[in-house]
């Protein structure tokens, strides 16, 4: 292990901050180190592993497409892909599925083809796009231009015009923003990388209604809350309203990475032959994956409800702990298994000491700890998960 971090050290660049361990091996909701060590993930590749590490469907999907095509040009039609993309608008809002690799290019794409659409209904003038600051959309130029978190963007300058960022749930906020040059309102249902930070039913539809009296596009960014980690396969079904565009990644390859940008008939329109595309983009081992994963959140509808369950039961837990270590406990936010616990202080030390305990979780935003286990959990998994932190921030306080 310590040969492999050197080398890492040597020749990766230098842009994670990696804890010290070394995985070799995962199954359901455990990974392995190199040391033989087991850990319950509650970090879940950060949302993105619903059905946990190696899942047997997902697993031998994969196989099964890796022996009969691995790759071919999006000039050519592949049978995952076309499976992938009526699933997707079967179970959503959506008519139309551009297919890439990951959350950032499917941002891209959504800003992209909200800028496109615009512009031909209204003119040049109509481009703007407002989001929330506080927000994460991803590390290209636009996606890190369109996010309202200055650390990502220091460095990169000059940005791309174009955005501006007023405060989340904050509805006259957003309402002073708008003018005729807004082209879209690009959205996280659940800010993740800001803290795990939830807004309220009434603001959500609010904006709903105002995208529609202006005829102003609604991005829903999903790439954290979809596929099922909100207890619904979509975030955006916990408010009663749907979004014009949509764009998934994390959960939906169950691992494997792909992203895709999601969207209502007349709006997709605007993207034509040569207007935008991915090399890569719907990978039938990608599709594959995603079937797979998506057709098992999907069964009986049973993964969906005990996600809903297993995260009341973990949210109740945090919050007796907020209770009970109010000095260190700020607040506990969240839905379904994508849950925050804002501490009073840096959060580092905890993350770190519960891996010392057999536990992975992450922080987010400097002071909330964040949870995003697979959809599999267990009550006896979450049950160790609280007593490591009753525990530890017993010490602390």
């Amino acid at each position: 292990m310590k040969r492999l971090i050197e080398e890492a050290e040597q020749f990766l660049m230098n842009t994670y901050q990696r804890m010290p361990v070394l995985f070799q091996k995962g199954r359901g909701t455990r990974l392995y180190s190199t040391e033989g060590k087991e850990y319950i993930d509650f970090v879940g590749g950060i949302a993105s592993l619903p059905l946990g590490h190696c899942h047997p469907k997902v697993v031998v999907a994969i196989q099964k497409q890796a022996q009969r095509l691995i790759h071919v040009s999006n000039l050519y039609y592949t049978e995952p892909q076309i499976r992938l993309a009526r699933l997707l608008v079967q179970h959503s809002f959506a008519d139309k599925v551009f297919l890439c690799n990951s959350g950032a290019e499917a941002n891209e794409a959504a800003i992209k083809l909200a800028r496109k659409y615009s512009k031909e209904k209204y003119g040049p003038h109509r481009y703007e796009i407002i989001t929330a600051l506080n927000s994460f959309h991803g590390r290209t130029m636009a996606t890190i231009t369109a996010t309202g978190q200055q650390k990502v963007k220091d460095g990169f300058e000059p940005l791309l015009p174009g955005f501006r960022h007023v405060r989340y749930n904050d509805i006259e906020a957003l309402r002073d923003a708008i003018d005729d040059s807004v082209c879209a309102i690009m959205l996280e249902p659940i800010q993740g990388e800001g803290g795990v930070v939830v807004p309220s039913r009434e603001y959500m539809q609010e904006v709903r209604r105002i995208c529609a009296d202006r005829d102003i596009l609604l991005i829903f960014d999903e790439v954290q809350t979809g596929v099922g980690r909100t207890g619904t396969l979509f975030a955006y079904e916990q408010f009663g309203i749907e979004p014009d565009i949509m764009t998934l990644a994390k959960g939906l390859g169950g691992g494997f990475p792909i992203g895709a940008t999601l969207a209502r008939e007349h709006v997709a329109e605007a993207f034509t032959v040569g207007s935008h595309a991915s090399t890569f983009g719907g990978n039938p081992l990608a599709c594959a994956a995603a079937v797979a994963t998506l057709e098992t959140v999907l069964e009986d509808g049973i993964l969906l409800y005990e996600c809903k369950r297993k995260g009341e039961y973990l949210k109740s837990g945090l919050e007796q702990l907020k209770e009970r270590y109010s000095s260190v406990v700020v607040d506990v936010r969240g839905m379904g298994l994508m849950l925050g616990m804002q501490l009073s202080r840096e959060c580092a030390p905890v993350v770190k000491a519960c891996l010392e305990r057999g536990i992975l979780i992450n922080c987010t935003a400097g002071h909330t700890l964040r949870f995003t286990p697979p959809l599999i959990i267990t009550e006896d998994e979450m049950e160790i998960l609280l007593n490591t932190l009753d525990d530890l921030l017993g010490r602390l306080s």
